[in-house]
């Protein structure tokens, strides 16, 4: 197995981490509500669960 000869600075160990960064979300507005949300996720809005615009389930049949 490979060990290392010396100890990695914490400047080169950081260096070489420097390209890992973090990216925002992309966030998409519905058509149909106006809810801001994720992409290819379903959001809740007032008690129903939409997805691509169309509501998946409804809140209000499912209790009843």
């Amino acid at each position: 197995m490979a060990h290392p000869k010396r100890k990695v600075s914490k400047t080169r160990r950081d260096k070489r981490r420097t390209h890992y960064k973090a990216t925002p979300a992309q966030i998409a507005t519905c058509p149909v509500t106006g809810e801001a949300h994720l992409y290819h996720r379903a959001y809740w809005h007032e008690g129903k669960m939409y997805y691509r615009g169309q509501v998946v389930i409804d809140k209000q049949i499912a209790v009843a």
